[in-house]
């Protein structure tokens, strides 16, 4: 269903369109004009799709919890921090790394 309002055509989503949409923004790493432009969606469109979702998601998803950290020496790979993650997995970030990838690899994990 569309709606003409000022010259411009308005496309109404169903919540699972809404959905997925979101969460195509959030693991796309594209800037949200970016996105908004690529995709014909008005950012305040996706910023309240977004919103619903992670509102959603942190209803659903169970509780975090702190983890202990242990502080070992540096092995001489240039390491500035290590997370170990179950079945031994890690992700080493080393000096001078891409924070929004790192932001990036995190959420996608978070996902999960």
């Amino acid at each position: 269903m569309t709606e003409e309002l000022a010259g411009r055509t308005r496309r109404r989503r169903g919540r699972v369109e809404a959905e997925e949409l979101a969460a195509e923004y959030e693991a796309s790493g594209l800037r949200r004009e970016e996105f908004c432009r690529q995709k014909g969606v008005a950012l305040h469109t996706l910023a309240r799709y977004v919103a619903r979702r992670r509102r959603e998601r942190a209803v659903t998803a169970p509780a975090q919890r702190w983890v202990g950290v242990e502080v070992a020496e540096a092995e001489a790979r240039d390491v500035e921090l290590t997370i170990r993650l179950d079945g031994g997995r890690r992700i080493e970030v080393r000096a001078g790394f891409d924070a929004e990838t790192l932001r990036r690899v995190v959420g996608v994990l978070e996902s999960v």
